[in-house]
């Protein structure tokens, strides 16, 4: 079976692929994996949230769990060179906890304190990293290698796996991740309604977003396939630079043993 979705998932493939997406083949299996558990399992519960929970429980949920992040999105800043939205984050976890009730209630915005989104991902970024290969995670959906790597240590460093006991630990993380997805309903059905590829459309979104989020809304512009490959070409047929009009072009005597630069001899005079 898996040699068959990995056949048809070579199919699917269009062109000479896109190089940011070496792996695409496999990727395509594990997005499809990533689909049908959502389909079976996580787009029903979600949807079973957002048709129960009332909103205002659902924005203290959402509140709860975005404080708790904001401890790390304040250290990611740090990391990047930007203190002064770090510090901001960690007033905003401060003011959110005592007087928002534990956060549930997002006062820190209404005193003014932005809230940021960072992650290990883009601190990597930030020094420098590139993006490397184009990932599909498994339940996690679209990533990077860099993006990947920092992953892992936003889970490591993740608060809420420290909740004890497990039970709670575990209820604590499926309650954010059928949050999380509710709020993804609605752009789900604008994705179906509107891309001819899903997976695609949901990697060339991604790879867009991270840059743009790793450069704070600012990125450089990339210059294009065709410019990197013309460039080379270009240079090398560019004609040296002309001396200015109507100059004559310099003559280098000392290489012409043929030219006497001395005037005539002393012999051709007398003569």
């Amino acid at each position: 079976m898996a040699f068959g979705l990995a056949a048809l998932a070579g199919c699917a493939t269009t062109g000479e692929g896109d190089p940011r997406d070496p792996l695409e083949p496999l990727n395509r299996v594990v997005y499809q994996f990533n689909e049908g558990l959502d389909e079976a399992v996580a787009k029903p519960v979600a949807t079973a949230y957002r048709d129960v929970v009332p909103g205002p429980l659902r924005t203290y949920v959402r509140n709860f769990f975005g404080n708790i992040a904001d401890l790390f999105i304040g250290v990611n800043n740090i990391l990047q060179g930007k203190p002064d939205d770090g510090l901001q984050d960690w007033a905003r976890f401060v003011f959110n906890s005592f007087f928002g009730v534990l956060g549930i209630n997002d006062v820190a915005s209404d005193m003014g304190f932005e809230k940021h989104n960072e992650d290990f991902g883009q601190t990597f970024g930030r020094w420098g990293l590139g993006d490397g290969p184009y990932l599909v995670l498994p339940l996690l959906g679209p990533s990077s290698l860099r993006d990947g790597a920092g992953t892992v240590l936003d889970f490591y460093f993740d608060p809420v796996g420290d909740f004890r006991p497990i039970r709670a630990r575990n209820s604590a993380v499926a309650l954010r991740l059928t949050g999380v997805r509710a709020d993804l309903l609605d752009a789900g059905r604008l994705l179906e309604e509107a891309a001819l590829d899903k997976y695609v459309f949901l990697r060339d979104a991604y790879l867009q977003r991270r840059r743009s989020l790793v450069y704070d809304g600012r990125p450089p512009r990339e210059p294009r396939e065709d410019e990197k490959q013309d460039r080379p070409e270009r240079e090398e047929k560019e004609p040296a630079p002309a001396g200015k009009p109507g100059a004559a072009a310099p003559v280098n005597v000392a290489a012409d043993s043929n030219v006497n630069t001395s005037g005539p001899s002393e012999n051709e005079n007398n003569r």
